[in-house]
């Protein structure tokens, strides 16, 4: 039986369950008819449930019927009040889709919406069918539903190398597992494939092709094994958590899981393999467990550690372990069946004849009843002899020699209590001279367990008989009522050593777990506070050290990838850095008590974060076996989760300070530029004038001072044009730009671009393809003008003269597209993005003037705009530039009448 304390609900599991059902309840009720394959019956059985409830007098609404040409399920259709479907256009055609607004308007409380996994048509509010079924359950309004097994998510690859044919219309397992109702529609293959021969499933000639593609026989038997398995997985987690709601605490033997399990004696191997093996036959899971009692603490080294490797091979065979505390082996091993509804239990039968080796089996069956125990036959021959560790043979005799001492205390803690209390026998009873030597008792199972303490209660009694009972000094007893006393005082120092010895072994585990919870939520709480790898490494190895007496290095990845040590941290000389490399880029554990690189003296753990793998813990313990206790490998990983969040924390954290940096570093510069731009535009502006007046005074200059006058001025405007570039571009980081956006024709702006760039352009073959149905669009004339200035400026400083130059613009969707192109030597290779950067030319080393702004400005005043630019390979084989400006809707201009 479970003790009232333990079947208790918890408090947080109620109130979250109250909650899900208070969510639950505005939520609407979907049920899906599931089946193998169409043709089953599904949309027949769905709306037969349909026409009953509108009998009984309740509201339905066809949302979305596919009968297939099927007369039946047309026939049901009749007499039930059926939603107009939408009109979509799509590609010249008009397709009808379910329209879920005209549902929601309606708000019917049933709805029926078939095939789940539908793919609606472009334009519509979701792309997928079971999406508007989300959006009508949140509305509160239920809906009955039909898949097939070959449209789950999880199946649709097994369904594709069964058939053949892979399924594009998918749904995500979540919403079949988040049905509040699965009903099995299920015909076999044989009736079906007459069904489909007799034109029930689809029309003749269709019907042909099915049966030779997908409707083959060996096709439909496999399907209808995964819809049926399916639902029973689906099932089978309806029953887990109708008995954690209701807290039912016997075993329903609806499923086969097994239960292995694993004792102290040699040949659990055995157990653990033909648990495997039946649950495989079964194709179900299986668990396998080690109760440890406090006798069975007292194992020696090796034995333990054998058993570890047990439960290890039952891990590396696919069941769930785990290593259990407890004084009774079969009444834990029955509560852990319990509570994890496991019908079957594996356990080892000696073929020893003593009635001892068999009480395990009959105190199972006497506290598991319900459960079917299966006893596997193991051999009494003893493991091969094995060579100890050093640290192995250490401990074993450091634990014989502290039994040795305990057996010891406990002999001379009873004769120094009858020397003692032997003074006392003319002042003190009998009786309390027996409570003496039962304090005795108790004191000895406290401090050293069970054994001691009976070794205590038969010495306490011998020298109470020879020491206090007439006649002294001898075992002879004068009254045969002491025969009695002396059975009392046996029995109940017995009882009080176990009660005792079994409440010291409970205190030790409670002790155990909370020393380990404590060591968790301090070393979460200093690792909170750290803002270095080094921090987190000091913390790591600190705590690791103090909790699991194992030394830990922490080796954190370069940008390349490669694994090295923080700096100061020391090596260790067992450190294989092969290994450790190896755990990182596959994600895997690997050297001691794993599968890759079992010999080697450390544990390799990646640190697997949210992101990406962010180090590896190498971990060198001082014994070897403590690896392989499940528990410890648990609280283990629960250590270098955190580590490896901490350590993406800290990534994140420089990523941060690099970028406020940056961002910094940014706005000086552009306020540098602002400022420098702002002083140098006056005085050049004053040059422009000047060398303008120069070149055009009277009388005229001659022909070389008119050259040079006109040098002047042209390097004057390119400087003038430098320093503008750099102004605007500060004024728009800063967003200090404002934008003059006006309904007008692109042709204009494009054509006082050319205006504008005539200089730069002169010796090139401009011309432009300007579709003639463009639209109005919404921009500032002045900012697109410098855009398309910037573009063919660059086409011309970057092509020889006599190279073509071509501006393109046409409307593609709710976007004018707009492309300026040559037939130049192109872009450099892979630098079509990096040529958008700010003070990044297209030729790093040139003699071509220019400091490289031209087309962030553009970025900047197209994205602005809310458009994109990109870099592109020209039509003509040089460089195109493109960019969009958005269409929107021109303001309708009203007509004037005569």
């Amino acid at each position: 039986m479970i003790p009232l304390d333990d079947a208790r609900p918890d408090p947080d599991a109620l109130l979250a369950q109250v909650q899900a059902q208070e969510r639950k309840a505005t939520r609407g009720k979907l049920r899906i008819y599931f089946g193998a394959s169409a043709g089953v019956g599904k949309t027949y059985a769905m709306l037969s449930a349909a026409r009953k409830l509108q009998a009984a007098g309740q509201p339905v609404l066809v949302g979305v019927i596919e009968t297939h040409g099927r007369s039946e399920t047309a026939a049901l259709v009749e007499g039930l009040p059926v939603l107009p479907l939408r009109a979509v256009a799509y590609r010249d055609k008009i397709l009808n889709e379910f329209d879920i607004d005209a549902a929601l308007a309606q708000r019917p409380p049933l709805i029926l919406i078939d095939e789940l996994a539908h793919s609606n048509a472009p334009g519509s509010r979701h792309p997928k069918r079971w999406q508007d079924v989300e959006e009508l359950l949140e509305a509160g309004i239920d809906v009955y539903s039909t898949v097939n097994v070959q449209h789950l998510e999880s199946l649709n690859d097994v369904v594709g190398g069964i058939t053949g044919i892979q399924v594009n219309e998918t749904v995500p397992d979540t919403v079949f597992d988040a049905a509040d109702e699965v009903v099995l529609v299920d015909i076999p293959a044989d009736e079906l494939l007459a069904r489909l021969k007799g034109g029930k499933v689809y029309h003749a000639q269709q019907a042909e092709r099915a049966a030779r593609n997908f409707f083959r026989k060996g096709n439909l038997i496999a399907l209808r094994e995964l819809a049926l398995r399916r639902t029973a997985d689906r099932i089978e987690d309806d029953v887990r958590a109708y008995r954690v709601e209701q807290s039912i605490d016997t075993i329903w033997k609806t499923g086969a899981s097994v239960l292995a399990l694993v004792g102290p004696r040699p040949g659990s191997e055995q157990v653990v393999r033909s648990a495997a093996r039946l649950a495989g036959q079964l194709g179900t899971e299986w668990h396998a467990i080690y109760v440890e009692t406090p006798a069975l603490q007292r194992l020696p080294a090796h034995e333990r550690e054998r058993i570890l490797r047990t439960l290890k091979l039952a891990q590396d065979l696919g069941a769930s372990t785990a290593v259990l505390s407890g004084s009774d082996i079969a009444a834990a091993a029955a509560d852990y069946a319990r509570g994890h509804n496991l019908s079957k239990i594996t356990i080892g039968r000696s073929h020893s004849s003593w009635p001892w080796r068999r009480a395990h089996s009959r105190r199972l069956a006497a506290h598991a009843p319900d459960v079917d125990l299966i006893e596997v036959s193991v051999s009494e021959r003893e493991a091969a002899p094995r060579t100890l560790a050093p640290t192995d043979e250490e401990e074993d005799a450091r634990a014989t020699k502290v039994r040795a001492t305990g057996y010891a205390v406990a002999a001379a803690a009873s004769v120094g209590m009858a020397l003692l209390a032997t003074p006392l026998l003319p002042y003190f009873d009998l009786a309390n001279i027996a409570m003496l030597f039962l304090l005795v008792v108790l004191l000895v199972a406290v401090r050293y367990g069970r054994g001691p303490s009976v070794l205590a209660t038969c010495v306490g009694v011998a020298c109470f008989d020879f020491f206090f009972v007439a006649p002294r000094f001898s075992f002879a007893v004068s009254d045969l009522q002491y025969i009695i006393t002396f059975g009392v005082m046996l029995a109940v120092g017995l009882i009080t050593g176990h009660l005792t010895a079994g409440l010291r072994f409970q205190a030790r585990i409670a002790s155990h777990r909370e020393a380990r919870a404590r060591a968790l939520f301090e070393y979460a709480r200093e690792l909170s506070g750290a803002l270095q790898t080094e921090q987190v490494f000091d913390t790591t190895a600190r705590f690791l050290q103090a909790t699991f007496n194992a030394k830990a290095t922490l080796l954190v990845p370069d940008n390349d990838g490669r694994l090295h040590l923080p700096p100061g941290a020391g090596t260790p000389a067992a450190l294989d850095q092969g290994v450790a490399q190896w755990a990182f880029d596959h994600a895997e554990r690997a050297g001691l008590g794993t599968d890759t690189l079992p010999a080697s003296a450390l544990y390799y753990m990646p640190l697997v974060a949210p992101m990406r793998t962010r180090g590896v813990l190498a971990i060198e313990p001082v014994q070897r076996r403590w690896i392989l206790i499940p528990e410890q490998r648990q609280h283990l990983e629960t250590f270098a989760a955190l580590a490896a969040i901490a350590l993406e924390r800290v990534h994140y954290v420089e990523v941060a300070q690099e970028a406020l940096v940056n961002m910094e570093s940014e706005r000086l510069r552009n306020s540098l530029l602002a400022a420098v731009s702002h002083d140098l535009r006056t005085p050049l502006t004053a040059l422009v004038g000047l060398s303008e007046s120069l070149a055009q005074s009277r009388p005229p200059l001659a022909a070389s001072q008119a050259d040079m006058a006109r040098s002047l001025h042209e390097e004057a405007l390119r400087m003038s044009a430098l320093v503008a570039n750099l102004l605007d571009m500060a004024r728009i980081e800063s967003g200090g730009l404002k934008f003059n956006l006006q309904w007008q024709p692109l042709e204009e702006v494009v054509g006082s671009a050319l205006r504008a760039s005539r200089l730069a352009l002169a010796g090139h073959k401009v011309s432009t393809q300007l579709a003639r149905e463009l639209p109005l669009l919404r921009f500032d004339a002045v900012l697109v003008e410098r855009v398309l200035c910037n573009l063919l400026e660059n086409a011309a400083k970057y092509t020889p003269e006599g190279s073509s130059i071509v501006i393109y613009a046409v409307q593609r969707g709710e976007f004018a597209r707009v492309m300026v192109y040559d037939n130049g030597p192109g872009l450099p290779r892979g630098r079509e993005e990096a040529i958008f950067e700010k003070f990044t030319r297209g030729e790093k080393e040139s003699a071509k003037p220019g400091v490289g702004l031209g087309l962030a400005i553009c970025r900047a005043i197209v994205e602005a705009h809310g458009g994109t630019i990109a870099a592109d390979k020209s039509p003509l084989g040089g460089a195109a530039v493109v960019f969009t400006l958005p269409v929107g809707t021109p303001p309708q201009v009203p007509e004037i009448e005569e």
